[in-house]
């Protein structure tokens, strides 16, 4: 059981017997981007046609509102979507489409945690489902990156889906925020939490999409980033029945022994510090020894301070909790030989109740639909040799290769934003996510396979925000 001084906190599905049939990033990025003012007030059901009668099966509360413009573009200023959920995302360069009318269901399913506190509802399993007037028979189901809320996917995926004729459906997971870890009762039951919650989401989408336009979804896709990414992975492992395909930008990986986030990050929380004061050799080699790419120093500080001491904590905390005895989330910043420091945490040598609740959200690789794959090589939070590069391997190892293909990008890092402050070092992945969307599209809908695995270079001129190409020169 969980320690005591964790406030259990239950969840309920809420899924009848007919619908029960469902890794910023991995950090949350800065308590700023999950934060922001409570929008106004959704609207009510305009002049769309049946869009009052469009029910999400196994919804506590839902809000249906007819718009002119289903994107960013107009959803910000209607509190149709919160920008500050998916700040940091994207270049600043980044294009994308609007005008894209149709239906916005904002609403929950039944839960009895309250991290999420959107539209001043104070409850989470908040959920999105936007319903385009012109759709062409496609399903496309998100779970958000960190523990970012349910709008968090709104500019990087959802503008670009909808303009295409998707209907599109987010999830915030099912807790959100700093202190997600909360959520749950035994470790670990956060994230299954978010597993259990893009299932429940997938189900009643494809519910949804049929009861609007009068026959179900003819293909569905799971995508996502970071955390995101996971969660394609685990459903197309888990519920492959549920799925067409799937696109994984830099998803997490979770392995019972290793590597995981806490194999590898307590060595940069150890290691900086000294390099940083010093340029000490022996700590720079030991922080690329723990699977940090060459060429990655430039992004060491930022993620020092914004990711890899906050994530090694919180994500510790959910699975081992007992490390750092009453303390909730271990001491910020602090220094080896503190007691309970993050920085001394040793996975290996933790007790078995920790390896057995990572085991409850680890992946196996035994995808059972197409799944696109795509890691920066300078990822600086998920390394891509601990990470997309293992995770490759797993399925190969279950003789699932043709159901893949992986994309490394070469200067992609983990947060697209990073991109305007190095633009002589890094690329943005998200055009590189939209052709591998569009390729998976071709795959699963007229057997085109798309280009074989590779590396991809890094072009020295063009709009790199807006352009990629899937294959080498």
């Amino acid at each position: 059981m969980r320690s005591i001084r964790r406030r259990a906190r239950g969840r309920t599905l809420g899924l009848t017997a007919a619908a029960s049939t469902m890794a910023v990033t991995v950090a949350v990025t800065v308590a700023a981007s999950l934060a922001g003012p409570v929008p106004a007030a959704l609207a009510a059901p305009a002049s769309c046609p049946g869009a009052g009668r469009v029910t999400v099966p196994g919804a506590e509360k839902q809000i249906s509102a007819c718009l002119d413009d289903l994107t960013t573009a107009a959803t910000v200023a209607s509190g149709h979507s919160i920008a500050s959920e998916w700040a940091g995302l994207h270049p600043a360069g980044a294009k994308n489409p609007s005008g894209v009318p149709g239906i916005q269901i904002d609403g929950y399913f039944p839960d009895t945690s309250t991290s999420n506190t959107d539209h001043g509802w104070n409850h989470d399993s908040q959920f999105v489902i936007r319903l385009p007037e012109h759709w062409n028979g496609g399903l496309v189901v998100t779970g958000t990156p960190g523990s970012r809320r349910q709008y968090a996917n709104d500019f990087a995926i959802s503008d670009w889906v909808l303009a295409k004729g998707y209907a599109f459906a987010a999830t915030d997971k099912g807790n959100t925020g700093v202190d997600f870890y909360k959520d749950g009762v035994k470790p670990g039951d956060a994230i299954v939490e978010w597993n259990d919650r893009v299932t429940q989401l997938t189900r009643a989408a494809k519910a949804v999409v049929a009861r609007r336009y009068g026959r179900p979804p003819a293909r569905t896709y799971a995508a996502g980033i970071s955390n995101g990414g996971y969660l394609v992975r685990w459903q197309l492992e888990n519920h492959p029945e549920l799925y067409t395909g799937g696109v994984d930008w830099e998803g997490t990986l979770w392995r019972e022994n290793g590597p995981n986030l806490l194999t590898f990050l307590p060595a940069t929380l150890r290691e900086y510090p000294k390099y940083k004061a010093t340029g000490d050799a022996a700590a720079h080699d030991a922080i690329i020894a723990a699977g940090f790419a060459p060429g990655s120093e430039p992004l060491w500080d930022y993620h020092y301070q914004v990711y890899w001491d906050f994530t090694q904590r919180v994500y510790r905390e959910e699975f081992d909790p007992g490390y750092d005895g009453a303390t909730e989330a271990g001491t910020p910043f602090c220094a080896p030989g503190t007691p309970a420091c993050d920085a001394d945490y040793d996975y290996a040598s933790r007790p078995k109740a920790v390896r057995e609740a990572v085991k409850r959200v680890s992946l196996t690789g035994r995808i059972g639909r197409p799944l696109i794959t795509l890691h920066g090589t300078l990822d600086t939070l998920l390394p891509i040799g601990q990470d997309s590069d293992v995770y490759d391997r797993l399925i190969r190892s279950n003789g699932r290769d043709p159901l893949h293909r992986y994309y490394r990008i070469e200067g992609g890092t983990h947060v697209d934003s990073l991109y305007d402050a190095q633009p002589g070092l890094l690329r943005p992945i998200l055009p590189c996510f939209r052709e591998a969307f569009t390729a998976m599209e071709s795959w699963t809908t007229r057997g085109k396979t798309p280009p074989r695995d590779a590396t991809l270079p890094r072009p020295a001129t063009g709009d790199l925000a807006n352009s990629c190409s899937l294959t080498t020169p």
